[in-house]
């Protein structure tokens, strides 16, 4: 058989053999009943959807091929690899949540050079322009210039703490940290769980369910430890962003008196039970019933699923990009493959303990805290997990808010677009800044 007839016969095979997967998913979701049953077809149309896309490229690119192509992502890819001054805090329960600072004043390069220079034996300059690579070194390095315009040597910059999203880590900031290191000082932590965080005390002897209440307990913990004086600004992705209302919701004398801004990017306030994750409309309410069954069963099998997640690579690799950006086949395959390592890196039980606790997040009311504050309000209008519509919803109870939704954007808009967010995280840290400074002059 010749190369190319090869290749087609193992696209076809696959093709074959997610949709059987499908398919067995609906068969198997029909027997704990007719609501069950339609929203295993629900999941099986993602599951032929992503099976359909896995087959083309199968069909152009052989396995062996992409398997290197991974590898070679992986090895040269800079996003993900900048390092900051480490620190720790201890959450209510004892579990330690990582973080690390970025001061201002320190070289780009300076302890934290991407993977790449690092091997070169390259910082300063080569690991600042490493780590700006994929947003346009030109665009980051502009704004990088305007800020420092902004801000002066005797300003009174806030420290900006950066709050990642569910099955994510503070890497996933990457674009945002390279383009402001240096400048303003910047903390970047991982939530309990999640990256070089431990795992939830709580959780791992179940005595303690996630909430977003507790990241937000959380959260608290970390600006105790790493911001004990000063100006805040806060920025939170999806889960990141239901932290900082969650913050506000349990600390507002907190808020009142050391946030300065806040950035909500790609999130919510509440009704997530209510968003259809591109599903068909019959199905949406039966999956939103099921889903944290089967992720608590899944997550009992955690061994066996992580087996089958690496070796499905391929479709879970569609799915990842389906769900992660508006536009996937515009977004630098290094970045897709970044997005792909971090939502990997999340283990299924996490997952499955993390789930339940979006269903009955509701923070709508919490905003107020934020309301006389610089805001600024991001979302990609392609957004399938947190649809634009949150966010315009959230905009309208902040008066102060610039809210952006950006056109044939998806859920992880700070990585599709990044040179947008960057310019308007700017916009908001020069408005937080004169906020400040007013509130100095006022107390003086």
């Amino acid at each position: 058989m010749s190369d190319s007839r090869a290749v087609e016969a193992e696209a076809a095979a696959a093709a074959a053999k997610a949709l059987e997967t499908a398919a067995d998913s609906v068969s198997n979701w029909a027997r704990a009943g007719r609501h069950a049953g339609i929203a295993g077809a629900a999941i099986g149309v993602i599951a032929a959807g992503a099976a359909a896309g896995v087959a083309i490229e199968r069909m152009t690119v052989g396995r062996g091929m992409r398997r290197r192509a991974r590898l070679a992502l992986d090895a040269e890819g800079p996003y993900g690899t900048l390092r900051g001054t480490s620190g720790s805090a201890i959450a209510e329960d004892g579990t330690e949540l990582y973080y690390e600072v970025d001061e201002p004043g320190d070289a780009p390069g300076n302890g934290g050079k991407t993977a790449k220079a690092a091997k070169n034996g390259k910082g300063g300059k080569d690991g600042a322009r490493a780590a700006l690579d994929g947003q346009g070194v030109q665009g980051a390095q502009g704004v990088r210039k305007r800020l420092l315009a902004a801000l002066g040597r005797r300003s009174v910059a806030p420290t900006v703490v950066f709050s990642h999203g569910y099955c994510l880590s503070q890497d996933s900031w990457h674009f945002q940290r390279a383009a402001l290191r240096g400048i303003v000082r910047t903390v970047h932590w991982d939530q309990r769980s999640h990256g070089r965080s431990a795992r939830g005390h709580g959780q791992i002897d179940g005595t303690d369910p996630v909430t977003i209440e507790l990241l937000g307990r959380d959260l608290k913990a970390v600006l105790d430890a790493a911001v004990p004086e000063g100006p805040i600004v806060l920025v939170g992705h999806s889960m990141g962003g239901m932290t900082v209302m969650a913050l506000a919701d349990q600390f507002p004398e907190y808020v009142a008196e050391r946030v300065v801004g806040v950035a909500l990017i790609g999130t919510s306030a509440g009704k997530l039970s209510e968003v259809a994750f591109g599903l068909p409309s019959m199905g949406v309410k039966a999956f939103h019933a099921v889903a944290p069954g089967l992720l608590r069963a899944l997550g009992s099998q955690s061994e066996i699923v992580e087996r089958g997640r690496r070796a499905t690579a391929d479709l879970f690799a569609g799915l990842i990009k389906r769900y992660s950006f508006g536009t996937p086949e515009n977004v630098d395959p290094g970045v897709a493959r970044f997005a792909e390592r971090l939502i990997e890196a999340t283990p299924i039980d996490v997952v499955a303990e993390f789930y339940p606790a979006f269903a009955v997040h509701d923070k709508t009311e919490a905003l107020v805290a934020y309301d006389a504050k610089p805001a600024l309000v991001i979302a990609g209008e392609k957004d399938l997990i947190t649809p634009a519509d949150h966010s315009r919803t959230i905009a309208e109870r902040l008066p102060h808010a610039d809210l952006l939704c950006i056109p044939g954007a998806g859920h992880l808009v700070m990585l599709e677009r990044p040179e947008l967010v960057n310019d308007q995280l700017v916009s908001l840290v020069e408005r937080a800044s004169a906020t400040a400074r007013s509130s100095r002059s006022a107390r003086a």
